[in-house]
């Protein structure tokens, strides 16, 4: 469900927070201290993401049972962290983000009974959870498979600048490096629809981005469908494809100003283009 790079940050979040007798007690609960006790709490970080990854361990938490992955990073996103885990914290949470999930703080009233002062109004708690960005039950939107399918269809074409920029873009949004991400994930996009036209047989200006849509539009076996307004020879009809194109990058050929919902859906949406096309290009005779 969450990958290496969540849970890691989860891990070293939860160790770093907790002293080693704390450690000892949560694990004790969750019945994995044998598996992740003794040496230095970077050891035991360790340690406990490759449980977390590898094994198949269900444990007990208030909320139920649940997988120990799922009960680490719940543990880790409820919780309030010093500033010098603030770089561990932007990993944890640009990791959950590949995953679909993001963090929601919630407000609620203190239970009652729980206030010293019976005739004072409820304080108000406030409570984080994780939250799906997206429906489970729609397909397609595994992002994390999206980003491994897309990668080994790359792979396999032989497009390498292409994957020099998704790692590249892929790099930078998990450092929080939104607008530098933003660069790198527009020149993913550029790059393999001209590694796409050139392995079909085109011979214009790879850089002429209007000329390479033209080609993939007009192409026998069309990798752009002109049926479904991905591209169009009339400049002045709806175009997908140029509208996605500006979308990625409203301020030229620099990265411009970004933050972090808007990285996300740039990274998303380019991971779902990109195995859309790349799929269609895997048919071609």
């Amino acid at each position: 469900m969450f990958n290496s790079m969540t849970l890691a940050a989860a891990s070293e979040l939860i160790v770093e927070t907790l002293s080693h007798s704390d450690l000892d007690l949560l694990f004790e609960g969750w019945e994995i201290k044998h598996l992740v006790e003794g040496g230095s709490k970077s050891g035991r970080a360790a340690a406990l993401t490759r449980e977390s990854r590898d094994g198949n361990h269900v444990v007990y938490t208030e909320r139920g049972q649940m997988p120990l992955g799922r009960a680490l990073v719940e543990k880790a996103a409820d919780r309030t962290y010093l500033e010098k885990l603030e770089v561990v914290y932007k990993r944890f949470v640009a990791g959950l983000r590949f995953d679909g999930f993001e963090i929601v703080e919630n407000e609620v009233e203190e239970p009652s009974g729980q206030s010293s002062d019976p005739w004072s109004r409820p304080k108000v708690i406030l409570t984080r959870e994780l939250r799906k960005i997206y429906p489970s039950d729609v397909p397609g939107l595994e992002f994390r498979e999206a980003e491994s399918e897309v990668m080994m269809l790359l792979e396999r074409f032989g497009f390498t600048q292409s994957i020099g920029h998704l790692r590249q873009g892929i790099r930078n949004f998990s450092s929080g490096a939104w607008a530098s991400a933003n660069g790198a994930l527009r020149t993913f996009f550029e790059s393999y629809l001209q590694e796409m036209a050139v392995g079909l047989g085109f011979t214009g200006r790879p850089d002429n981005a209007a000329e390479v849509r033209r080609f993939l539009g007009q192409n026998s076996t069309p990798i752009l469908v002109e049926a479904y307004n991905e591209w169009n020879p009339d400049t002045n009809k709806p175009q997908f494809f140029q509208g996605l194109w500006s979308r990625m990058h409203p301020h030229g050929s620099h990265p411009g100003p970004s933050e972090e919902d808007d990285c996300t859906f740039r990274l998303h949406i380019t991971l779902i283009t990109a195995r859309l096309l790349l799929r269609r290009y895997s048919r071609r005779p």
